[in-house]
């Protein structure tokens, strides 16, 4: 079992940035595909990037490569999404996710993802 907790989230203007953390608890990550969702009002939740933790190999979604970054710091157990030239269109509630144990997984299919955090909610101001 897995507990995450996402923080980091608020307010910032259009071209911004921020950092957001998912530091999780129960188990170390080393067996486990992470990855960051979003969801807007009225919107479907929304792959944004994942991360392999063993290896940290990347994955991301069009619509943010090159804007954001993920990664991992083993020591501290936690995942972290720094988002850079921020644009309004990137506000939503971010989510961070774990795959099942063992599977390693770190893709956009959301059914794959089985333990959650709460979410953080970050709003781009134009």
């Amino acid at each position: 079992q897995v507990q995450l907790v996402e923080s980091g989230g608020g307010l910032v203007q259009a071209g911004g940035s921020l950092r957001l953390s998912c530091a999780a608890s129960g188990r170390t990550l080393s067996t486990y595909g992470m990855a960051w969702f979003r969801q807007a009002p009225g919107k479907e939740r929304e792959f944004v990037a994942g991360l392999r933790w063993i290896g940290g190999i990347t994955n991301y979604a069009d619509s943010v490569e090159g804007r954001f970054t993920i990664s991992r710091d083993i020591a501290k157990n936690t995942m972290y999404l720094q988002l850079s030239s921020l644009k309004p269109e990137d506000s939503a509630v971010y989510y961070c996710a774990a795959s099942r144990v063992g599977t390693y997984y770190y893709g956009g299919r959301i059914s794959e993802y089985v333990y959650w955090g709460q979410g953080t909610q970050v709003t781009v101001s134009s």
